[in-house]
């Protein structure tokens, strides 16, 4: 299967009420996904797990501290061990990887999503919000 090569002056206009309608259609299904709900849930219980924040809100006070040093390489190993330590402390969390788990599925799913429509529309989504308002 080959992508045609229109860009986004080529395609046809629809009305705003159709496009609207559209996306609404496309959200409310993909919020009826298996994998958002399971994302969903994930979320949830992350966001419910105070020692989970406590820990990932350590770890980016650490990361935010040593941000500067980590720019220009001067890190020393004892700052990089530590912020290794934080970072293992907020992974060893059942709900953060749950979450990190759910999340890297459902982005998954979308860009297959998202290919499936380039190939069906003739667009390639990812070049033509590169060129126009994401890059």
């Amino acid at each position: 299967m080959s992508m045609a090569t229109n860009s986004i002056d080529d395609l046809e206009i629809a009305p705003a009420s159709v496009v609207k309608q559209a996306a609404h259609d496309f959200a409310a299904a993909l919020a009826e996904l298996q994998q958002f709900k399971t994302f969903e849930q994930a979320t949830l219980r992350f966001r419910q797990d105070e020692a989970a924040q406590k820990d990932m809100q350590a770890y980016k006070e650490k990361q935010q501290e040593l941000r500067p040093l980590m720019r220009t390489g001067g890190i020393n190993p004892a700052a990089q061990a530590e912020l290794e330590h934080l970072h293992d402390a907020w992974l060893a969390h059942d709900s953060v990887l749950e979450y990190l788990e759910a999340q890297t599925e459902l982005v998954g799913y979308c860009q297959t999503l998202g290919d499936l429509l380039s190939e069906m529309l003739g667009l390639d989504f990812p070049a033509a919000c590169a060129a126009s308002c994401c890059g």
